[in-house]
């Protein structure tokens, strides 16, 4: 039996594209293409999907991954930003009780 590892596998962009046009050209199925490259039929189809949506045919409100990127970054540089305005709010407080000593 074989043990499949709870982190998941991380592949090129490169290869990434070569999947999907190789699923575009090809003629086969996602899980045709899937099965020959071993990849999941569930990560290609994710893949394609995306790939779609990049190319402006997705439906509306669906993101491209340049969208998806610079959300990720906004919503990291909040976490970094309210992390900070916490430990400025921590130091003011200690200050204010050391000046009232």
């Amino acid at each position: 039996m074989v043990s499949k590892s709870n982190r998941s596998r991380r592949y090129t962009e490169e290869f990434k594209r070569d999947a999907v046009a190789l699923v575009r050209s090809s003629g086969k199925t996602v899980t045709e293409v899937a099965r020959e490259i071993g990849v999941s039929a569930e990560g290609v189809r994710n893949w394609v999907k995306q790939d779609t949506i990049d190319r402006g045919q997705g439906a509306p409100g669906e993101l491209t991954s340049a969208e998806r990127e610079e959300l990720r970054r906004l919503r990291r540089q909040n976490r970094e930003r309210a992390e900070t305005i916490e430990a400025l709010r921590n130091a003011a407080v200690f200050f204010v009780k050391e000046s009232d000593r």
